[in-house]
């Protein structure tokens, strides 16, 4: 360092401040030339020393800086460049005692800082890790099924795919260990697992809603702790419909009767609910009042008249007359209406009596026998009763009755058939009887038919002879007429 010594303080403050303090001031006496020598000189130094320079590029984190060094290994280039390395560092080259190479490249990737916050407890870890399941694989933390992880800063950015800020900044994973916890709701009981600190945000984070009147032990507000036990007494929802309105509410009572008196609905006459108020209450349960009321009516109704029919021995057979004249009587009752809620539901009868008694019909059918005679071209024949009836004709090859049967020719009475039976309804006309029939003569009632009902008869034929017949005649039955009690007096029509 040069030391001016100043001899005149007058004449210090007298000098022009640029030569008191030029950069030049050592140089003075130099001359110009001499200055410029000196110049050249430095130029030519640098010149030479930068050639001898090895040129690298050196990339940090992903960052290039171009540079010459005049260090010769990778470590030695690493601290002249200020690059603090750790552990879990990485340098490319690896071999940090390797020796520069012209035109190279030296590659660090810092590991970065990561905050694993678990169990209570804190660590810093460097990591080059850049997803936090790595992270947590390389500092042992394991996850169950139920735990929760938190994830900030430049982790939470990689996840998300967004490019982190800053690195540099420590990112912090915090694992929240899931504590089992049993809810005992309806005599069931089932385990979960939260991370909630309170068994309120537990309850909500398993997605357990809650109404006012729900009881809850501990309350919501307690420590959520392992293994406990939290007791849910539910309210159940309960809708009243009465009286046009329909109230809505939620109640621990168990039975219908409760919450109607809860809700002070009254109940008279023959009200009741539905369903029915000793019913206990299930899961949303709607409560229905019914009010009934009475009213009565008289009701008028006809009552049909019997008919009975007599024998009259004063009236010929196959003829009827009115005994008596019958008449409708009249039914009385008083009907019981029961409505609900205004609308009738239902009429049962509270009493009945007749107030006019109807009067029977009577007729009379003759039973009385009377004796004619009819001229027939054989003679006169006497006859007790005439008949109107539709006469078919048939023979034995006629009859169904295949010609190999043992039946072949045979009649229900076990005559041979011939001409001169028929086949009657013993009904109507007695077998073994004889009949009178216009166009055919007298037959033999001594055959029957599965088509031959009431007023019919089958005249037989002769295979070789036989006559179709299909029209309706008057049929005579000859005397002598069979015993009263053996006489169907109504054939009916």
């Amino acid at each position: 360092m040069e030391i001016a010594v100043v001899s005149d303080y007058s004449d210090y403050h007298t000098k022009p401040w640029s030569r008191r303090h030029s950069p030049y001031a050592p140089f003075r006496g130099w001359g110009v030339g001499g200055l410029i020598a000196w110049l050249l000189l430095v130029a030519v130094v640098g010149l030479v020393y930068r050639q001898t320079l090895t040129p690298v590029t050196l990339i940090v984190d992903g960052r290039a800086m171009a540079m010459r060094t005049s260090q010769d290994t990778i470590s030695a280039l690493l601290v002249n460049a200020g690059v603090t390395l750790r552990p879990e560092d990485i340098v490319v080259p690896g071999d940090l005692n390797q020796a520069l190479e012209p035109g190279g490249q030296v590659i660090v990737r810092h590991a970065q800082p990561v905050y694993v916050c678990t169990d209570g407890q804190e660590a810093l870890f460097y990591t080059q890790a850049t997803s936090w399941v790595d992270v947590l694989n390389e500092a042992r933390v394991s996850v169950g099924p139920y735990d929760e992880v938190i994830v900030e800063g430049w982790l939470a950015a990689e996840a998300s795919g967004v490019a982190p800020d800053d690195r540099r900044t420590p990112a912090r994973i915090t694992v929240r260990r899931a504590t089992p916890f049993h809810v005992y709701e309806d005599d069931h009981s089932t385990t979960f697992y939260s991370t909630a600190s309170t068994v309120g945000e537990a309850l909500r984070q398993i997605g357990m809603t809650l109404y006012m009147a729900d009881g809850v032990r501990p309350s919501l507000g307690e420590p959520l702790q392992a293994g406990m036990e939290v007791h849910i007494q539910r309210s159940r929802p309960v809708t009243v419909q009465v009286d046009g309105r329909t109230l809505r509410a939620r109640t621990h009572r168990e039975y219908v009767r409760e919450v109607l008196a809860d809700l002070g609905v009254v109940m008279t006459g023959q009200d009741y609910t539905r369903p029915p108020l000793d019913a206990p209450l299930t899961e949303d349960t709607t409560i229905q009042v019914v009010r009934v009321s009475e009213k009565f009516l008289v009701e008028q109704e006809p009552i049909p008249y019997e008919t009975i029919w007599q024998p009259d021995p004063d009236l010929e057979i196959d003829n009827e007359r009115v005994m008596q004249e019958g008449s409708r009587g009249v039914l009385e009752r008083r009907i019981r209406v029961q409505l609900e809620d205004g609308q009738e539901v239902s009429r049962t009868v509270d009493g009945t009596y007749v107030l006019v008694p109807p009067t029977t019909k009577i007729l009379g059918y003759g039973t009385k026998i009377v004796v004619r005679t009819i001229d027939t071209p054989s003679g006169p024949v006497e006859y007790w009763r005439k008949i109107r009836m539709l006469a078919t004709s048939y023979s034995a090859g006629t009859s169904g009755t295949s010609p190999s049967s043992p039946w072949y020719g045979r009649t229900a009475t076990g005559m041979q058939m011939r001409f001169g039976i028929v086949a009657v309804d013993p009904r109507v006309v007695q077998l073994h009887s004889q009949v009178y029939v216009p166009g055919y003569g007298i037959g033999l009632a001594g055959d029957t038919g599965g088509a031959i009902r009431g007023r019919r008869i089958d005249l037989g034929y002769d295979d070789d002879n036989l006559v179709l017949w299909y029209r309706w005649v008057d049929v005579y039955l000859l005397t002598p007429a069979p015993p009263p009690d053996q006489i169907n007096y109504r054939l009916g029509k």
